[in-house]
């Protein structure tokens, strides 16, 4: 049974992305592009998941993005991107992210970052409020933060 829920502060969204060979330079380490890149890809799967697409009349924008460093990515991998929301503001979502190499969940992140989305009406080119249908449909594709045992910036609880 599935229980309808709308996205909270907390819900973490995951999914697993391969790193190419061409994410690399030349020792094999991931590009510091590549860590923006791969949270750009969870966070397109997150809202595909949700079943929301950018249309001509609304979408959204990243008005800050951020990556902090903590470990080199090495080719091959397997990275587990998890995007945890930290704040829901009348039109903004600020995303925690996190990224770890999914044969070394042990050691933790590699890198850890923020994204602020905005949600947008493209006709007027202005910031629109997220509606409760939007929230909801976002909050069914993840999962509550007492499944991880973290809080919303992504440390233990």
């Amino acid at each position: 049974m599935t229980i309808e829920r709308s996205l909270t502060v907390g819900d973490v969204f995951e999914t697993d992305i391969a790193m190419r060979w061409a994410d690399s330079d030349m020792l094999r380490h991931l590009n510091n592009t590549g860590y923006f890149r791969f949270m750009e890809e969870a966070r397109i799967q997150f809202l595909a998941a949700a079943g929301l697409s950018a249309t001509d009349a609304d979408g959204n924008v990243v008005a800050h993005c951020s990556c902090d460093f903590v470990h080199p990515i090495t080719y091959p991998a397997t990275i587990r991107v998890r995007l945890t929301a930290q704040k829901i503001g009348r039109t903004s979502l600020t995303q925690y992210n996190e990224l770890f190499v999914v044969h070394d969940l042990a050691r933790g992140p590699y890198a850890r970052g923020t994204t602020v989305l905005v949600n947008m009406d493209a006709a007027l080119n202005r910031p629109t409020p997220w509606s409760a249908p939007l929230l909801k449909a976002l909050g069914q594709v993840c999962r509550p933060a007492a499944d991880f045992g973290t809080r919303a910036d992504g440390t233990a609880s």
